[in-house]
């Protein structure tokens, strides 16, 4: 089998809920413990971080991984999903796991995948923690893919378990209260293993301390731990952070972060504050080490579709966020940034409601609607008729490239160019 016949296969043979929706959900961990018996515990074979929540954790985990890289650890790093190519979802110290890794994995185990029946996650997770241990990493940091409490990385016994905050996303699944849904996300949560919060809340905060207290955790809230003091962005795009504890003194001036969007400045408490638990596991885990770590965190993983500029003239970004929390983020930054007129090439999937996503979007922008190349992709044609009936202006491009070009046509050097709603539709053009 080459490389694409080998994705074709995982694509086709094995339920993938980014690509088919609910259909493809697995509320169990019964296909996940059968592979994880058959190729002998590897996630036993190696120490590990896990992060959870709505939004952030795929930057919290690359800024993670990137600081315990500089502190000279080899390091794994499983992510979902992926934007171009699968392979971008495991990753040893920021190089991609090659496609003859995955193609012989594939190969070697079909009839195992024809018996169990593994969704495409609970494959993957197999293929990522088998990896890990045959690489003999010290460590790897392990962003859950939905929820926290039945998701296949869920078997895993970390060092510490992160969350980085609660929103509403995967309802039908999760929960339709913040309460349940950190009920969820809190399942990742073990038996005397310090778990960090990103985010305060009055509905999720009690539940969280709830489990905590009854599986006897270290329970640290980052943001009653550390606060930003002030924050700017140079000139060459890195954002610029202050930090004091609790007690209002200092910890880090001037720290520098690669990654963009404002958002970034809740996400790097949590990181903070689980770097401080891992100290006492890596003693290699200075200063120095958490400020080069971060000022490099994109460039040494590879992170992009976050606040990700695509180009200048006019000024072109994308961003992933696509729930509620996520467009708020967004939306906000947009209003940040300097621009004549906004162009949104726009576009959902289909099995989430997009009534309070739209509520949310600015009237002032022209839309280009369009639609991502997988089944879930909601039809431009419907979400344009949604957004037009609240009175948004645009017109309707489903290619997703076409819709950019056209985008591109229509603006001036001063406009910006925002490309989001879904991170498929990201996933076309970076």
């Amino acid at each position: 089998m080459t490389y694409q016949e080998t994705l074709d296969y995982m694509f086709s043979q094995l339920p993938m809920f980014h690509r088919i929706g609910k259909s493809a959900y697995k509320a169990n961990l019964d296909n996940t413990l059968a592979l994880d018996e058959f190729f002998g515990h590897p996630h036993r074979q190696f120490k590990s971080i896990h992060v959870a929540g709505t939004n952030g954790k795929g930057s919290t985990s690359h800024m993670l991984a990137s600081i315990l890289q500089d502190a000279g650890l080899k390091v794994g790093l499983y992510t979902s999903p992926h934007l171009r190519d699968f392979r971008e979802r495991i990753k040893v110290n920021g190089v991609e796991v090659s496609e003859r890794y995955v193609v012989d994995f594939v190969e070697a185990h079909k009839h195992l995948f024809e018996t169990v029946q593994p969704s495409f996650f609970e494959m993957t997770v197999a293929l990522a923690f088998k990896y890990f241990a045959e690489e003999m990493v010290d460590i790897a940091v392990v962003e859950v893919g939905m929820g926290g409490r039945l998701d296949s990385t869920n078997i895993i016994s970390p060092l510490v378990s992160v969350i980085t905050n609660i929103g509403f996303d995967h309802t039908e699944f999760l929960g339709d209260t913040l309460a349940k849904i950190a009920g969820e996300k809190g399942g990742i949560i073990k038996d005397g293993i310090p778990v960090v919060v990103g985010e305060t809340h009055v509905e999720t905060s009690p539940v969280f301390e709830e489990i905590a207290k009854g599986r006897n955790a270290k329970l640290v809230f980052a943001d009653q731990k550390y606060v930003v003091t002030e924050t700017f962005l140079q000139e060459d795009g890195i954002q610029v952070f202050s930090v004091e504890d609790c007690n209002g003194v200092s910890a880090y001036r001037n720290l520098e972060v690669d990654l963009q969007g404002s958002y970034q400045q809740k996400n790097i408490l949590t990181v903070l504050a689980a770097v401080d638990e891992l100290k006492p596991y890596f003693p290699e885990l200075s200063e120095a080490t958490i400020r080069k770590g971060l000022r490099h965190a994109s460039k040494q993983t590879g992170l992009r579709g976050r606040w990700y500029q695509l180009s200048s003239n006019p000024l072109t970004i994308c961003d992933t966020g696509h729930n509620v929390d996520g467009i708020t983020f967004i939306v906000d930054q947009i209003a940040k940034t300097p621009y004549e007129k906004l162009f949104w090439v726009f576009g959902m999937v289909s099995d989430k409601d997009i009534s309070k996503v739209i509520t949310l979007l600015p009237k002032d922008a022209y839309y280009i609607f369009t639609q991502a190349s997988i089944p879930r992709a909601m039809d431009a044609e419907l979400l344009a008729e949604k957004c037009n009936a609240v009175g948004f202006k645009g017109e309707v491009e489903k290619n997703v490239q076409k819709a950019l070009l056209r985008a591109k046509k229509m603006a001036s050097n001063n406009d910006l160019i925002f490309i989001g709603g879904s991170t498929f539709v990201v996933a076309e053009v970076v």
